[in-house]
């Protein structure tokens, strides 16, 4: 049996920004309503986080959750454990009206780091990143890709877009952080 990897195996560019491939995640799409009591446990039981407010993320990419729109949650969890995972929450779920997907496979996550991430993503995406604050999650597009972004902390960074334009948003975000582009 074959290995599972990444897109881009591990791929990092140093810039005045480094690059990341962040590694396999696991990611479960749930859709349904987002305030219902046994949709918010089995989220809760499988990533360890509550459900955030609208346009947040709980925890992180081992566990977490974010709120992608009204009736949408990623669910994030240990990559190993996401089909256990998901199966756990259709079974859990199977009396309510919901879609669980996990999707890990079909995603690529990137993570940037440096003092000005930020100006690296507001180069390829119209999301005003200047004012977007620590934990919340961002749907936009990124060079003319979907893709969805959230900042952890200050210096730290995170990206999930399609694994089908992985290489794509790699060779943007790294062009975007390449030393002598800094925004003056």
């Amino acid at each position: 049996m074959s290995e599972a990897v990444t897109a881009l195996n591990r791929a990092e560019y140093k810039g005045y920004a480094r690059v990341e491939d962040a590694g396999l995640c696991g990611m479960i799409s749930l859709r349904g309503d987002l305030a219902d009591t046994k949709v918010k446990k089995a989220c809760k039981d499988v990533s360890g986080q509550g459900m955030p407010k609208p346009r947040l993320i709980a925890g992180g990419l081992d566990g977490g959750i974010g709120w992608m729109s009204p009736d949408e949650a990623l669910v994030l969890v240990p990559y190993a454990e996401a089909p256990a995972a998901a199966a756990r929450m259709e079974m859990t779920l199977k009396s309510v009206h919901v879609l669980v997907v996990e999707v890990s496979d079909a995603r690529a996550v990137f993570t940037l780091r440096g003092e000005k991430v930020r100006e690296v993503l507001a180069k390829v995406t119209p999301a005003d990143i200047a004012a977007l604050p620590v934990g919340e999650l961002r749907r936009t597009r990124v060079a003319q890709v979907a893709g969805a972004i959230w900042l952890s902390d200050e210096t730290t960074a995170h990206l999930i877009c399609f694994r089908s334009v992985a290489t794509y948003m790699f060779e943007v975000l790294s062009r975007s952080a390449m030393p002598g582009s800094e925004v003056r």
